[in-house]
């Protein structure tokens, strides 16, 4: 059996969700990005109970919000452990930085996609 330095069982569960906690809270300080898209969630936030068909519905609308913290909370981790190994300008380096800010270029447009077919639906 490997010793695992969370634990097991419940301990495990809160030592992960500390864990999770301070990657929030860094990411706040950290990362202007990180920030302002959640800000703009907050702030739409309201907007999908008004805008939302169903429950599904809006568990839609918040969801691809989540997302975009999700994937900028991935992409701040990949430039931080990138700028961990080295400083120094890099072909591959600069290349997972860009995939990284590619991929929450993709989660914005998913969002814009949602909510602009909900709002058209709703105005429509």
């Amino acid at each position: 059996m490997i010793n695992k330095p969370n634990g097991d069982g419940i301990l495990r569960v809160i030592k992960a969700t500390d864990c999770s906690r301070k990657g929030m809270i860094a990411a706040w300080q950290n990362e202007a990005a990180f920030r302002q898209e959640a800000i703009l969630a907050l702030v739409m936030l309201p907007g999908s109970f008004w805008l939302a068909q169903s429950l599904g519905h809006w568990a839609l609308l918040v969801s691809v919000l989540l997302l975009v913290m999700i994937v900028e909370l991935l992409n701040s981790a990949i430039e931080a452990l990138t700028d961990r190994v080295s400083l120094e300008r890099h072909e591959l380096s600069g290349r997972a930085k860009d995939m990284g800010s590619a991929a929450v270029t993709f989660s914005l447009t998913i969002v814009a996609l949602v909510w602009g077919t909900a709002l058209y639906d709703k105005l429509v």
